[in-house]
């Protein structure tokens, strides 16, 4: 079939397998130009097949030799349907680990369940023995609990009070007041079970039960927190109040972890552009203002060398991980930067439809979009007539 983008808002309901193919390669060809890294050895990605999961996973294994098992939920091609993104990407990563020889092994399903829970223990326990890093970077908007049978679904809303602010459609630039009604507590808990920390304690319990974790094991979920423009709906709404909760999962899991000579951590990350945070009001534009600034000054950074930097400087660079105050590292410090700030603030106070891509950077950003999905990658022939159907090797 002929593979074209296919968009409905924040969501493109195709994807291109070789254009998917192009931009794993292109993050492997990043990190295998990189030193090498000193770092873990068998490595457990939950949420592996996009974003920073999936540059966690190819990190592990092309920069530090790692073998990797990685969780995610994605469905392959069907009839005129094409798989989803993560699908491809996964499928050309365990390709590319092959190639390499490296151990990799997938498992599809729902990381939430008791089921998928115990399907990767039994993979870990014949095929890895133990490991020694646990990534998780789980990015669903709904979750049913595998213990009660409750069904949670997440909402990105402010607290307390009805906000507005410049949004963006970066599909046609056209710059508007996005006005957000208030989460009720209903939709903020529920946003929590979701977004939250307990799935993520689940998976360590259930690892350190088994006997598949080893002594002195990291374990790292990722988290944003952002600038005064965002809080209202981040750090301050429904999804702020999900991370605080992640936040005190990783205090409780770092004191477990110590107890075998283990650490938890939260990695702060740099705003990016990613499925997540298309669907969140205010944000793109901000994106788009902050990649100007920072590609203007040379200190853009994307998924691949946000968790290259994580894993080279941060986890695994010989010494005591640096961490904030409260005990998290820090991959935002260049976004977060007092003159960065300042300039995305001046040129948010000036955003308007007329001006909106000679102030900012949104042709970046719908560029960066429609990659997630394999579109817009540099050497695809879109206009090719293209098999759909890609198998993963290595697939549990």
């Amino acid at each position: 079939m002929i593979i074209q983008p296919k968009s409905r808002g924040f969501i493109c309901t195709t994807a291109h397998p070789q254009g998917c193919a192009g931009q794993v390669q292109r993050q492997i060809d990043y990190v295998t130009s990189k030193p090498a890294i000193n770092g873990p050895r068998n490595v457990l990605v939950v949420g592996a097949s996009t974003g920073y999961g999936l540059a966690s996973r190819i990190v592990a294994s092309f920069g530090a030799g790692a073998n990797t098992v990685g969780v995610y939920f994605d469905k392959g091609a069907e009839g005129a349907r094409t798989a989803t993104a993560g699908w491809y990407n996964s499928a050309a990563f365990e390709a590319a680990a092959a190639e390499a020889g490296r151990k990799s092994f997938s498992i599809v399903g729902d990381a939430f369940s008791d089921e998928i829970k115990a399907k990767t223990i039994d993979l870990i326990r014949t095929e890895l023995g133990q490991i020694d890093l646990v990534v998780y970077s789980v990015a669903s908007p709904r979750r049913t609990h595998p213990k009660t049978g409750e069904s949670f679904a997440s909402v990105i809303k402010p607290l307390g009070e009805t906000y507005s602010n410049k949004t963006v459609n970066f599909h046609n630039g056209e710059v508007s007041i996005a006005t957000i009604e208030p989460a009720t507590e209903d939709e903020r808990r529920q946003t929590i079970a979701v977004m939250g920390g307990e799935d993520w304690e689940m998976w360590i319990e259930e690892l350190q039960k088994a006997g598949v974790l080893a002594d002195g094991a990291t374990t790292i979920a990722y988290s944003y927190i952002g600038p005064e423009i965002t809080h209202a709906v981040y750090k301050e709404g429904t999804i702020g109040a999900a991370k605080d909760d992640l936040d005190a999962t990783s205090k409780r899991l770092d004191a477990k972890l110590k107890e075998t000579g283990g650490r938890s951590f939260i990695s702060v990350n740099k705003a990016l552009v990613t499925q997540s945070s298309s669907a969140i009001p205010v944000v793109p534009l901000y994106i788009s203002a902050l990649y100007k600034v920072m590609k203007e000054k040379g200190i853009h950074e994307g998924c691949i060398e946000q968790m290259y930097r994580l894993f080279s400087d941060r986890l695994y660079n010989g010494a005591e991980a640096p961490v904030d105050a409260q005990g998290r590292i820090r991959l935002d410090d260049w976004e977060m930067r007092d003159d960065v700030q300042a300039e995305v603030a001046q040129l948010w106070a000036d955003l308007t439809t007329e001006n909106v891509y000679d102030l900012s950077d949104l042709k970046g950003y719908h560029r960066e979009f429609f990659q997630l999905f394999g579109f817009e990658t540099e050497g695809v022939d879109y206009e090719a007539d293209t098999n759909a159907e890609v198998d993963i090797q290595n697939l549990r």
